[in-house]
This record gives C-alpha cells, sequence and structure tokens, in this order.
C-alpha cells in the first residue's frame, strides 16, 4: 500500500464531517497528496492580508534602555514586519503568502499579495530591521524562533523565477544573513536545550534552520547545525511525552525532536534512537488530541497550532519508519485526525488565532 493512502484516506474521511473543509481540500485521485483547493488558498491568503499591515493590537517584546525607544510605535521598530499582532507572526504570514503564490500562480489574491509585499520586503525596510538586531539587549531576541521563519521565508523566495521574488530575496540578504550570523555564534554556547512546547523550542528552530542551510547550500551553517543537534539531543531517552502538552503549547517538544533527528542520522541509526526515546505507551498518548475550551483565550488557542505541529511531525517521523513498522500507521492515523481537527478552527473569528494560524495550516498539508 501507498505509505501516504491510509493518511489520506482517514483524512478525507474525517473532512466529510465538514463541508466548508471538503470545499477547500480535497486528496488526489490516487491518493498521494492532499490538494488545497483554489478556494481554501484563497480563504487562507485573506487571513494574513487582513493584518499584515494592522498595527494594532501589538506585542512589540521590545526591552527598553531609554525613554525615547520606549515610545517608537511597532511600524517604527519594524517597518517590514510590524502587523498581525507580533513579528513572528508577521513573518510567518509573509512565508505563507509566497508560498501560495507559488503554488496558485492564478489565485484572486495574486495582485494584493504581490501589492503588500511589495510595500513591506524592500531594502530600506530590511535594512531597519537588521539595524534591530543591532541595538542594546537584541542579540537573543526571537531567539530561535522568529529566527526560524525568516530563514523559512528566505528558503522559499531562494531559487524561484519570479521577478518580485529575486527582488524580495535580494532585499532579504541582510537580514538573513545576520540572522544566520547570530545562529553561528549561539550554537557553540548552547549547552543545553529548550524543551519548550512554544517559541523557544530548540528542536523545531534547528528543523527549519537545517532545511534552510541545505536548500542554499550553506555547508558551514548545515554543519554547525547537525553537531549542535547530536550534542544536545543524540543522548536523550524516555522522552516525557505523558507530561504533554502544557496549556499554551502549540508544538510538541517530543515529536519536534525526533523530527529533528530523523533529519541527521541515517535510517537504521534514527530506529534505533527513537526505539529508546518514545516508547509506545507515550507515542500512543501523543495522539491524544488536545482539548481547545477557549479561542478567544491567546493562550489556550495555541492548541489549536498543536494540532498542525503534531500533524507534520507524525508525517515526517512515519516516513523515517519501515514500512511494517505498527507505529508507522499509527502515527499516519493520529496526522490525518490532528489536521483535520484543526482545519475547521483556523478561521474562528478570534485575533488570537487567526493571526498565525493559517501559516500552521498551510505547512501542514505540504507533501
Amino acid at each position: 500500500m501507498n505509505r501516504y493512502l491510509l493518511f489520506f484516506a482517514l483524512l478525507f474521511v474525517y473532512q466529510t464531517t465538514t463541508a466548508q473543509i471538503n470545499d477547500f481540500y480535497s486528496v488526489k485521485k490516487d491518493s498521494s497528496g492532499f490538494v488545497l483547493a483554489m478556494k481554501g488558498a484563497s480563504h487562507l491568503a485573506s487571513l494574513p492580508l487582513k493584518c499584515i499591515l494592522q498595527e494594532f493590537p501589538n506585542k512589540t517584546s521590545h526591552t527598553s534602555v531609554n525613554d525615547s525607544d520606549h515610545v517608537l510605535l511597532p511600524r517604527q521598530l519594524h517597518p517590514s514586519f510590524y502587523g498581525c499582532f507580533d513579528w513572528h507572526s508577521s513573518v510567518h504570514g509573509h512565508w505563507m503568502l509566497v508560498r501560495l503564490l507559488k503554488q496558485f500562480p492564478q489565485l484572486p489574491e495574486v495582485g494584493k499579495i504581490r501589492e503588500v509585499l511589495n510595500t513591506t520586503i524592500t531594502a530600506e525596510n530590511i535594512h531597519n530591521e537588521v539595524k534591530y538586531f543591532s541595538l542594546p539587549l537584541t542579540a537573543s531576541w526571537e531567539r530561535t524562533y522568529g529566527w526560524a521563519w525568516i530563514l523559512k521565508l528566505d528558503e522559499e523566495l531562494a531559487g524561484w523565477d519570479d521577478a518580485d521574488a529575486k527582488k524580495w530575496h535580494a532585499a532579504m540578504q541582510p537580514l538573513t544573513q545576520k540572522i544566520a550570523e547570530l545562529w553561528m555564534k549561539f550554537l557553540p554556547k548552547q549547552t543545553y536545550p529548550n524543551r519548550t512546547g512554544v517559541h523557544p523550542n530548540t528542536a523545531f528552530g534547528l528543523v527549519f534552520a537545517l532545511d534552510y542551510a541545505r536548500k542554499l547550500k550553506q555547508t558551514n551553517f548545515e554543519k554547525a547545525i547537525i553537531e549542535a543537534a547530536k550534542k544536545i539531543f543524540l543522548r536523550d531517552k524516555n522522552a516525557p511525552a505523558l507530561w504533554e502538552p502544557n496549556g499554551s503549547d502549540f508544538l510538541s517538544p517530543a515529536l519536534e525532536e525526533a523530527d529533528l533527528i530523523r533529519r541527521i542520522l541515517p535510517a537504521k541509526e534514527f530506529l534505533n534512537w527513537f526505539n529508546g526515546f518514545l516508547p509506545l505507551k507515550s507515542l500512543q498518548h501523543l495522539t491524544v488530541l488536545p482539548v481547545v475550551s477557549d479561542r478567544a483565550d491567546l493562550q489556550i488557542v495555541h492548541l489549536d497550532g498543536l494540532n498542525f505541529s503534531r500533524s507534520w511531525c507524525m508525517k515526517g517521523i512515519a516516513s523515517a519508519l519501515p514500512a511494517g513498522d505498527a507505529r508507522r500507521k499509527l502515527l499516519l492515523a493520529s496526522a490525518a485526525k490532528h489536521l483535520s481537527t484543526a482545519l475547521p478552527h483556523v478561521v474562528s473569528g478570534e485575533y488570537g488565532g487567526e493571526h498565525w494560524l493559517a501559516s500552521f495550516a498551510v505547512y501542514a498539508l505540504i507533501d
């Protein structure tokens, strides 16, 4: 059986419970992949388009060193990425729009998307974004979640034969290079990983950084990432996954770590590591859907994001397991269930979720 057949067949079953979702997504006829329909892409694109130029409400997370920088507005602090409530959400909103532009060149919102990105991703704006990381107390700002999404955005632009994309990619380079430099300086100093289920999660950041380094053939960066990942993760055993999730998680510490390690070890070595890292009981626990009790709560709504990130991690980990491994079926079935459960809630009417969840949905839908 095609290794994706079970995943997408189950996903189709879950989809049929929501008519709107069936209008937005479908399964390929040969069951080889999941298809985001034009209507779904248009609907998802509308969310970052609505907030990328929306300055308030805003959470800058800025640390002031004097009265003059304390009173700066979000747009003054971050001329490219000031919208969508916070900097990192704006960045991955930009990534999502680029992704959809590439995948759907006939999207009704193409003109609007290009207009917005031509407004935000300019050489002058990016120059000022770079300057921010040279201010006092900012070297660790957005480490490493925001750093990761900057690299993911640039990775998406790199190599795209499109006039606007080439311009945006060129404009991004000073910021991308700054982030890579900061990361290279940080990696040797990171004695311990952050195993949180929110922004500072080390494994999540390293996954995106590794994908970026490989796509842009930055071999020194790739080597440093792999060495750091092995140093801080390879000795791990019996992950305390039964403690997951915390009440504001949008990442699974255990699954994110496994998703990283599968990228850096040969198949047999990964299997041996995974066997000792995540016992079956713990893995089964992670297939239980999180309860999202209040989508108006800015922390509780993170759990909708956890559904998406668990889904992409489970699908990735399953691809690294032997075809006959029972855990493979378990992971694919759970990935489908988590994804289909979260999709109807991307558009909840609550800004706490709408300003960022669409990006997670699009990333989870990537084959």
